[in-house]
């Protein structure tokens, strides 16, 4: 049987702890095998973010205890910056993570200006999306005074940096405490890189908006269509990835500025899930046929309500085919949908459930179906 996959130790073993020593090594700061064995004596044991800390609580031991001694070292013990040549898809390795860590710990307070340095330096090994928060949260003007600086960095790792720093809910990042107006002139600024690791965060960031603003979220890019700095494909792109959870919310307005109009006209045929009477861990179709009355742009989903533990419902929004549709040319779509019983993130219950269709963001068709 084939061992199971572990993130944490594709990311954090022997030979990746190494390699960080063998920087501070080949910089004449400390012994690599020293740090090597302080580190994986206990590193095993733990999960990734705790790796993460555990690296950085053992830099704290081998590096020089004054904060500038210990910058000066990092600074020497650096890799080259990662391939500026490349303009996606280059997240740096997680090995340097720790050095991010350290530099909150020990220099935040002690050297802030130094310490953004380091940021500045770091980023450009391995993104400090997650570090630079810390310092949002500490000192908040002076680090976005810092920003304003870093949007026009000819590096994209720092440019991105203060796209992702900024980001309301970065995926496990601590939150920062920033208003949306804060945040939205650097995206202005970013929003027509030539770098799509650039403009991929910027539509992460709308799409981190749009879950508690919508309308801030789609008049920027309204203001970035007038604008016209980014490339019409690219800036396209970036709408669609902004509001993808607006669009899978069915947010009318959303829909209309893509050119999904929620009041198409059209008749629905035959719609239904088969059978309608299901038993978890089994598979599905769900099955339509439509007509338009005029050539128009669909995005054509379906909504379930599914049963939750105390017997009331929650939607949940699945995709279908998104097609532009010829005027009286009937298109049958169809899709096999999979009740899985063992997922760890939801859980599926037994009950009376409904399915719904959902054109442009408009119900459109339900039919009851049971979950046993």
């Amino acid at each position: 049987m084939a061992e199971k996959y572990s993130l944490k130790d594709d990311l954090f073993n022997r030979d990746t702890v190494s390699l960080l020593a063998g920087h501070f090594e080949t910089a004449g700061v400390f012994a690599a095998h020293p740090f090597v064995v302080d580190v994986m004596a206990k590193m095993p044991a733990l999960e990734l973010k705790a790796r993460i800390n555990l690296i950085a609580q053992v830099l704290a031991r081998h590096l020089p205890q004054d904060f500038s001694a210990a910058a000066d070292a990092i600074s020497a013990a650096l890799p080259p910056p990662l391939d500026p040549a490349k303009n996606d898809d280059d997240f740096g390795h997680f090995i340097y993570a720790p050095l991010g860590v350290f530099v909150e710990n020990h220099g935040l307070e002690r050297d802030f200006d130094r310490s953004l340095d380091l940021i500045e330096a770091l980023t450009q090994r391995f993104s400090m999306e997650f570090s630079i928060r810390a310092f949002m949260n500490q000192r908040q003007d002076a680090t976005l005074e810092r920003m304003l600086d870093w949007v026009r960095h000819d590096s994209y790792h720092v440019r991105r940096l203060v796209s992702e720093g900024t980001r309301p809910r970065l995926p496990w990042g601590q939150n920062v405490g920033l208003a949306i107006a804060d945040s939205l002139p650097f995206l202005d600024q970013l929003h027509a890189d030539s770098t799509r690791f650039v403009t991929r965060s910027v539509a992460n960031h709308l799409n981190d908006i749009s879950k508690t603003a919508a309308d801030a979220c789609i008049d920027r890019l309204v203001a970035w269509q007038a604008a016209g700095m980014q490339q019409k494909k690219e800036l396209d792109w970036m709408r669609r990835h902004a509001l993808r959870g607006l669009l899978k919310a069915g947010n009318a307005r959303a829909m209309q500025h893509l050119g999904y109009h929620p009041d198409v006209a059209l008749e629905i045929a035959d719609f239904a899930i088969s059978p309608d009477l299901i038993r978890r861990g089994d598979r599905a179709a769900v099955s339509l046929t439509l007509t338009t009355q005029d050539d128009a742009p669909l995005m054509v989903d379906y909504v379930i309500d599914f049963v939750k533990a105390n017997g009331k419902t929650a939607p949940r929004v699945f995709k279908l085919k998104t097609l532009t549709a010829k005027a009286g040319d009937p298109l049958t779509v169809q899709k096999s949908h999979y009740f899985k019983d063992d997922a760890t993130t939801f859980v599926l219950y037994s009950g009376a459930h409904r399915i719904h269709l959902q054109v442009n963001g408009r119900i459109v068709a339900t039919r009851p179906f049971t979950l046993t």
